[in-house]
């Protein structure tokens, strides 16, 4: 099929450059003095542009080259849809990928440059919240270093979640304008962009053959303008792309309405457009935050569908019923973009004119959903009064695909009247809700869980009535993440250490750490030593930054004892300072021996409706600071709360983490990632038997991992029957801790205010049961300090957590992924 005539083949096959420091260097100079017009001495910013757009110089040969093999006649493509892509800072990844490093130093020596400086000037991209983002960037990084034909579909947020700071202890959240000051590593393409409609009525009518046909009319439009960010392999000559989209206004104005002096109203269309790509995550806790999330959620879907269809279109394609769910698979992560279901049957209906029985045939078999929690009240549900008012035809759909779906089910259960009621897209009560999770199903051919026993419970919980009409639909997809980010840029003196013993392949197979373990060993004394000398460098560099960030001076010969993630009761960010005030009563008691030297970091952002979640930063913050200034704990015990915790933070907290806190209730985390981070860069985890952590215990050995607490079929039988009370009249320690922080040695001056954490901790409805694994904590936490005390078992400990790590790499995932789900043909494989 020829290309000639098609926009997207117009492009010859680019030379790549030259990558020699001399020429990047003159490359780099140019760019300062010629594009950027600044002279060399300038502020260090310019420099980091005038790096970025040498650097994307270089891939925008191998992306130009991607594009061409992907937009191959009979190419099958998957796009990854996510809400989130928590992607970090791009100059210091490219240069790993693109083995550019050692070059790029060289060149800005010559010109009294610093490339750690100019690393530090890049903002973290604003595009994400925790670990659903960042797995989506690992997932992107992962599919371009094995070659496969994956474009990700995101929203361009002008402001990111928020800048958290501690104010008085408490959490304040400021704008993340990340964009404030442009990103060079973005390229606008207005000429793919898509009009997305909100809003009109419906109305029926008969096309040029008769058919009765339905249409979508007097929408309130907005328009998506797509700009790219290059994804690169690893030293592959592959770059992916990132394609996120910016809501902006159509062009029609009401000009008779300005000149008749209405300003605002004439440009309040241009404000509600833009609106929608503005901020991640608005506060849905009201009618209009809930209207945005669903504005948002739907113009994600609907542009890269749009786009997707362009595409192949693009190749010449035209016939949808033999070719498209051939050619074309979407994988929606996460709840977030599971309207997509009912927007490819409205375009496939409404648009391409075919009749719902093939439209659902192709939609069915393109779409699949990965799940990510196994809390109820994570899966997205709108009420339908608000699909109706904003997606008048979308309701219409789902309800055709729901009748036509409870139907199978009644074949298949006749009289089961409760199972169709658990089963229908529509929940039924005073506010009648559309199921998203339910659509996802319904119109998926592959649904997976993100670690085995997540899986697991999903399909015996959850998804369980589903499971039982089609199990044939369910898989497990452990996740991972990318060694590229993770060791190799994160940690370049310990990856340096282990290229130098088992060669650099396990950047692209991390499997091959497994090579490490017989440095493990006992006579192997001298490698032992420069490990753990390697540790203690990163620990300083930690310490550096926790001193800057929260005015507390970590030793780094004392273990550094890390939980950074989401602020969340489920995450259980309060067992583990119950566990610090814990230590502060012994030492305050002189109960001090088998103790050792601890400093404790805890990070993370709460979301701002989330007043218990806040409410906790606040009370690690009140006892850190009673704990600090103790003259009587004299450094044997030490926390801080570090703020606005983010990606670049993490490339410097993973390095140096000794043990790795991993203690969410059991049966609630569905995989978790930051444990395989901390685990790849040496660190051992205390862990509950949830998510991912049962993983890494099955990979590194019960010797090697501090397992506590109760497990999840535990919880769920202790459930009916859970009296915190009792498990603090039969422990004394925990008596001891719950009476310190109710008296009010943690805030004297704040009468009162941990009362209501207190209460919830004591509560026998409490999901999260935090008592009830008080004791078993506090046991395995007394075994983290006796492995402690024996440095040289620690560190042998430390390098076998890192030997083993080679299953969580996302390249693992990707292929699991691409085999069982989307069975696309690697480049490699040309």
């Amino acid at each position: 099929m020829s290309n000639a005539n098609n926009p997207d083949y117009r492009l010859m096959r680019l030379e790549y450059l030259t990558n020699d420091a001399e020429t990047l260097g003159n490359d780099y100079h140019r760019y300062l003095s010629y594009f950027l017009g600044r002279f060399q001495g300038c502020p260090e910013f310019y420099n980091y542009e005038a790096l970025a757009y040498t650097i994307r110089e270089r891939l925008m040969v191998g992306w130009r080259n991607t594009w061409a093999d992907y937009l191959e006649p009979g190419t099958r493509r998957a796009y990854y849809m996510s809400l989130e892509f928590l992607i970090g800072r791009s100059l210091s990844n490219n240069l790993i990928n693109l083995g550019l490093t050692g070059n790029v130093k060289t060149a800005l020596d010559n010109y009294c440059a610093n490339l750690e400086a100019i690393v530090e000037e890049e903002p973290d991209a604003g595009l994400g919240n925790g670990g659903l983002g960042r797995l989506a960037a690992c997932f992107m990084d992962s599919c371009a270093t094995l070659r496969l034909p994956v474009i990700g579909y995101g929203i361009r947020y002008e402001y990111g979640m928020f800048r958290q700071r501690i104010n008085n202890g408490y959490q304040a959240e400021d704008p993340d304008h990340w964009l404030s000051d442009g990103n060079p590593w973005e390229i606008e393409r207005p000429e793919y962009k898509q009009r997305i409609q909100f809003g009109g009525r419906t109305e029926r009518y008969n096309d040029a053959q008769g058919k009765p046909r339905v249409r979508w009319v007097e929408t309130s439009d907005v328009i998506a303008v797509p700009f790219d960010m290059p994804i690169a392999g690893y030293k592959n000559d592959t770059v992916n792309t990132l394609r996120l989209w910016k809501s902006s206004a159509t062009n029609e104005f009401d000009l008779q309405e300005f000149n008749d002096g209405s300003y605002s109203e004439a440009v309040q269309a241009k404000n509600n457009a833009e609106h929608i790509s503005m901020v991640l995550y608005p506060n849905d806790s009201s009618e209009n935050g809930k209207e945005l999330r669903l504005r948002q959620q739907y113009f994600l879907a609907s542009s890269s569908l749009k786009d997707a269809i362009r595409i192949w279109e693009a190749s010449g394609q035209t016939q949808y019923e033999r070719f498209f769910a051939a050619e074309n698979v979407f994988q929606m992560n996460d709840t977030h973009p599971t309207i997509a279901v009912a927007e490819l049957m409205r375009i496939l209906v409404d648009e391409k004119g075919l009749e719902w029985d093939a439209a659902w045939q192709i939609t069915s078999k393109c779409m699949a959903y990965t799940n990510h929690t196994l809390l109820p009240e994570a899966l997205e549900r709108w009420p339908v009064h608000l699909f109706e008012r904003l997606l008048p035809r979308l309701l219409e759909i789902i309800y055709e695909i729901n009748a036509r779906f409870l139907t199978e089910v009644a074949r298949r259960w006749p009289g089961d009247v409760d199972r169709q009621r658990r089963m229908s897209l529509i929940e039924e009560g005073p506010v009648r809700q559309v199921r998203m999770a339910w659509l996802a199903i319904v119109g998926s051919f592959s649904i997976n869980g993100v670690a085995a026993l997540h899986s697991q419970l999903l399909i015996e919980g959850l998804f369980r009535d589903f499971y039982e009409l089609w199990p044939e639909k369910f898989n497990n997809k452990t996740n991972g993440v990318t060694p590229r980010r993770w060791v190799a840029q994160a940690n370049p003196l310990m990856s340096a250490l282990i290229t130098e013993k088992i060669g650099d392949g396990w950047v692209r197979d991390l499997s091959q750490l497994a090579g490490l373990k017989p440095y493990a060993e006992p006579a192997q004394r001298e490698f032992q030593q420069r490990w753990h000398d390697t540790k203690l460098a990163n620990k300083r560099r930690l310490a550096a930054l926790v001193k800057a960030e929260c005015q507390v001076d970590f030793d780094p010969t004392a273990l550094f004892d890390i939980q950074v993630k989401r602020i969340h009761e489920y995450k259980r960010q309060l067992l583990n300072l119950l566990h610090v005030v814990h230590l502060y009563r012994r030492i305050r008691l002189g109960k001090t021996e088998n103790m050792v030297n601890r400093c404790v970091l805890i990070g993370g952002k709460a979301a701002p409706g989330y007043i218990m979640a806040k409410r906790i930063i606040k009370m690690i913050n009140s006892v850190a600071q009673v704990v600090n200034s103790d003259p009587e704990v004299d450094g044997k015990l030490k926390l801080a709360f570090l703020p606005n915790y983010r990606v670049s933070s993490m490339e410097i907290i993973a390095p140096a983490a000794d043990l790795s806190e991993q203690i969410s209730t059991a049966g609630k985390e569905a995989s978790g990632t930051g444990n395989m981070k901390l685990m790849m860069n040496g660190a051992l985890t205390i862990g509950t038997y949830d998510g991912a952590n049962i993983e890494i215990l099955d990979a590194v050995g019960a010797e090697n991992f501090f397992l506590f607490g109760l497990r999840a079929n535990e919880v769920e039988a202790l459930r009916r029957n859970y009296r915190p009370w009792e498990y603090v009249e039969q422990d004394e320690d925990l008596k001891g801790v719950l009476d310190l922080i109710r008296s009010g040695h943690f805030n004297q001056w704040e009468p009162g205010i941990f009362d209501r954490v207190l209460d919830a901790l004591l509560n026998p409805n409490d999901p999260w049961m935090t008592l009830a694994d008080f004791r078993s904590y506090v046991a395995m936490q007394e075994q983290v300090a006796k492995a402690w005390q024996d440095q040289e078992r620690w560190t042998r400990m430390s390098i076998l957590n890192t030997a083993n790590s080679g299953f969580f790499s996302t390249d693992r995932t990707m292929l699991e992924y691409n085999q069982d789900i989307w069975h696309l043909k690697s480049l490699s494989d040309d």
